[in-house]
């Protein structure tokens, strides 16, 4: 049995746990192990290459717009194959990087192989057996795919997969109705493909602020075919060797069959505790099988902490990397120091994009009084640089949820163009020590810029029990 100070499972952000204490403890004996192509889901088939796909959309949509501002330039042709080549090329050369890095560390081994616990910090991996005192569990998660009648024996694409395809399909078929249905449904109908979403829950983009929610469906709906509220609960394949999907309306159980050359499956991810059997770790799971982590982040097993998505809350590499911080602070520099999650921002990279923090509106009325609660709306049509963008006929705005005890920002919520750029002001002010809006209020915007917006957005606040759905004007 090889004995090691520290093991980090998953070359995402638990790599950086591992890099902090080799630097930290010159001599210390470190051990990473990756089943999977080394630099993380986000890299490898998550985050980077979606949004390198999803850039040349964006491209195509904004060349669309062109005569509107009296240019004339036209998308005579997009060659898909080379928008994937570029994307592969991109994140293969990261991913060789990392695993160049990894192979001839001097300061740890690296195990490109599976690993599965045997006993309370003792792994088997591969033909081996390691130990240490130390380990950080960057386990990430995986798709999940739904039971569906037919589904596997017609053959599906999912986000891990998606990424390798050759081929622009001429229909595609999302199955879900959330941020990578989203993503994904408006990259192949920005390429060509004739997309429809169906999702099981009433709303599209169910995490979403409800109004922020509306407008980006109605929005994309100008590409692309969005069913809400529709369970698929068949599917075949058809003589002419395409996929018919039938979904079942869970209101009224009318039922729509499309017929698809392709089907991507977007429903969620789930845990990959699975095969790594924490249980003979002595380390719990939730009963979906989530890592239980305390607020520093360690498992029920002393010495074990688990970060990023292993513990199920929030799958964004950003608080991943934020996690990766904690566990150094715990770990590295001895503090103790909790996690707070209070304000996780994401972004949605469709078009129109979307972005919030904190509080949702219901997720606001239901934690503040009324009489404290001020909600503050203004639309990008109503600032000057709105309307030299020509979105003076949209319905893009940006919402801000206030305490007015303290003027604490509860959330932010924004559909528009840069939505994700936007957000951040209002980040970095829920991390100051009071939380307090006024620095955007009393703050000199740049005019004409599109953070006007956000400024207006927390100039107009009202209370919340006169608040209307009507935009600020």
């Amino acid at each position: 049995m090889r004995e090691y100070d520290v093991i980090g499972i998953g070359t995402g952000s638990a790599v950086a746990v591992v890099e902090g204490l080799i630097r930290a403890r010159p001599g210390l004996k470190a051990a990473v192990i990756d089943k999977d192509e080394p630099g993380g889901i986000c890299l490898t088939r998550g985050c980077i290459p979606s949004k390198i796909l999803l850039f040349p959309a964006e491209v195509v949509r904004t060349i669309e717009r062109a005569p509107e501002f009296g240019i004339t330039a036209p998308v005579r042709s997009i060659d898909f194959a080379r928008v994937l080549g570029r994307m592969r090329s991109l994140i293969g050369a990261d991913i060789e990087a990392i695993r160049q890095g990894l192979s001839h560390a001097a300061d740890l081994d690296y195990y490109p192989t599976t690993a599965e616990f045997v006993a309370p910090y003792t792994l088997r991996v591969g033909g081996e057996t390691v130990h240490a005192t130390t380990i950080v569990l960057g386990l990430g998660s995986e798709v999940t795919v739904p039971p569906t009648p037919g589904l596997a024996d017609a053959g599906f694409l999912t986000s891990d997969t998606v990424i390798h395809v050759e081929k622009l399909p001429g229909s595609l078929a999302v199955i879900g109705g959330g941020f990578i249905a989203a993503e994904y449904g408006h990259f192949f109908a920005a390429m060509g493909s004739k997309v429809t979403i169906l999702g099981r829950n009433p709303q599209f983009l169910p995490g979403e602020d409800p109004e922020v929610a509306h407008v980006a469906q109605q929005a994309l709906a100008r590409h692309l075919t969005i069913l809400v509220n529709h369970e698929v609960v068949e599917v075949r394949r058809t003589l002419r060797g395409k996929k018919e999907v039938t979904a079942v309306n869970r209101a009224t159980q009318a039922r729509t069959a499309i017929t698809v050359d392709e089907i991507l499956v977007a429903t969620g991810r789930g845990p990959t505790t699975g095969r790594l059997h924490p249980e003979k770790a002595g380390i719990a799971t939730d009963p979906h099988g989530w890592v239980v982590v305390n607020e520093y982040l360690e498992t029920s097993q002393p010495g074990i902490f688990a970060l990023g998505d292993a513990t199920g809350r929030f799958l964004f590499k950003h608080k991943a990397n934020y996690d990766a911080k904690v566990v150094h602070r715990n770990l590295v520099e001895g503090r103790r120091e909790k996690t707070d999650y209070h304000a996780v921002p994401h972004a949605v990279f469709t078009d129109p994009e979307v972005a919030g923090v904190g509080l949702t509106e219901p997720e606001a009325r239901n934690s503040v009084a009324a009489e404290r609660l001020l909600i503050g709306r203004y639309r990008y049509a109503d600032t000057a640089k709105g309307e030299a963008m020509g979105l003076t006929s949209s319905p893009y705005f940006v919402k801000a949820l206030v305490d007015r005890d303290g003027y604490r920002i509860l959330g932010a919520h924004i559909v528009g163009p840069h939505a994700s750029i936007l957000i951040q002001e209002v980040v970095n002010l829920m991390y100051t020590e009071g939380q307090s809006a006024h620095a955007i209020r009393e703050g000199m915007h740049i005019h004409p810029a599109l953070s006007e917006v956000v400024e207006r957005a927390f100039l107009a606040l009202v209370p919340a029990s006169g608040h209307t759905h009507t935009m600020t004007h």
